[in-house]
């Protein structure tokens, strides 16, 4: 086998996290060939604005590219784009074309796909945001007057929602939970975003899941479990994502949710890592297998992962290691640091729920696991080092 910085090197998922791992092997010296194959035909791109400005039409299509294609030429990685793998047997790839990949090292970044409406309802009125066709099939259908429903109330479904508001569309939101974000953020900081929402205009029905949708004529009719039912011309169905690990069921990958990896990304298989929305890597601070599908997530498991595949130790984490992802709904950006959805008790550490900035500070055990920023993104960051290092839970900075 060839020396690590020399062999061939399959990313398969042209994704944040794959993209940023070819690059990170390039950046580190690899010499030897390095295949990024995708299974959409689109140069890989990026993944926030599909729901921000690309819905809104205030940025240009070809502004969610991550690179041009002469980066990629610049920097000797093969592009195989429009071409899914379809079986992993050791470092051996198989793609839907037939043609059969021996690298050296493989790194798995296939990602996740928007999770379907239980039932499914097999028509063009009833929506996922995922990817960028997606967002282009959603664009086309926004004409004025549309009535859309969205069904989700998470990062995907807020921002959707947010989305169509800024364009003068009458949206319902939906939300089996009682609060939008309430698991991540907690009940008062949750309560501020769902007043975001309202204030913007939008109808918000929380606390009832959807029992169902149906074509009712010439609209779609979403019936709540409470026996309440919403006509609209269109249905965003934002409940989530599945990780994409499919291609891998005979792999002999311990998969669950998402293929389990080690805090470096390394996978049961020699040679074989995953990173990315795919992959569910071991947390040594929590003791468990956390799956990230977050964009900063994405990159710096990026970076961990090459420098382990070329045998090379990763330089200290800029970010202390610390999970880190944001959204912006109404104006506003709303950021998470950490871990805060496993917290046992919370402070407000500046500004007031009630107010339009605040951060809280989520605890567990007496020490900072997380922090949630609304409208205080300096004032959020001076946080990191405190989740960074477990240090006690103060009750007001």
């Amino acid at each position: 086998m060839p020396s690590p910085m020399h062999g061939e090197i399959a990313v398969i998922g042209a994704s944040v996290a794959g993209v940023a791992a070819a690059d990170e092997l390039r950046r580190l010296g690899h010499t030897g060939d390095i295949l990024l194959v995708g299974d959409e035909p689109h140069l890989p791109y990026d993944r926030p604005p599909l729901s921000k400005g690309l819905l809104t039409g205030t940025i240009e299509p070809g502004s969610v590219y991550l690179r041009e294609r002469e980066h990629y030429d610049r920097q000797g990685i093969t592009l195989r784009l429009g071409t899914p793998a379809v079986r992993l047997d050791g470092r051996r790839v198989k793609l839907a074309d037939g043609r059969i990949l021996s690298p050296d090292a493989v790194i798995i970044a296939t990602g996740a796909r928007a999770r379907p409406f239980p039932g499914g309802a097999a028509r063009d009125t009833v929506v996922t945001l995922r990817g960028l066709d997606d967002a282009r099939r959603l664009q086309r259908r926004l004409t004025p007057g549309t009535a859309v429903v969205v069904v989700g109330a998470g990062f995907i479904g807020g921002e959707v929602a947010a989305s169509l508001r800024e364009l003068g569309l009458k949206v319902t939101l939906v939300e089996a939970a009682p609060l939008p974000l309430a698991q991540l953020a907690g009940e008062d900081a949750a309560a501020a975003i769902l007043r975001a929402h309202v204030e913007a205009g939008i109808r918000v029905l929380c606390g009832t899941p959807v029992e169902g949708i149906e074509w009712a004529g010439d609209r779609e009719r979403i019936i709540l479990a409470d026996g309440r039912q919403v006509d609209g011309d269109l249905v965003v169905v934002g409940l989530g994502a599945i990780p994409n690990t499919e291609w891998l069921a005979d792999s002999g990958l311990d998969i669950g949710n998402g293929v389990r990896c080690d805090a470096t990304g390394a996978t049961g298989l020699p040679g074989v890592y995953a990173i990315g929305d795919v992959a569910s890597w071991h947390d040594p601070k929590l003791g468990r297998h956390i799956r990230h599908e977050h964009w900063t997530s994405a990159r710096e498991q990026a970076r961990i992962a090459a420098a382990h595949v070329l045998g090379l130790e990763p330089a200290p984490s800029p970010t202390g290691g610390v999970p880190y992802f944001w959204s912006d709904q109404h104006g506003r950006r709303i950021q998470s640091l950490g871990h805060p959805e496993l917290a046992d008790e919370s402070h407000v550490v500046h500004g007031s729920l009630d107010g339009d900035s605040f951060v809280v500070l989520y605890g567990r055990s007496g020490t900072v696991i997380g922090a949630v920023g609304y409208n205080a993104a300096a004032q959020l960051m001076r946080h990191r080092a405190a989740i960074a290092t477990s240090a006690p839970l103060p009750t007001r900075a």
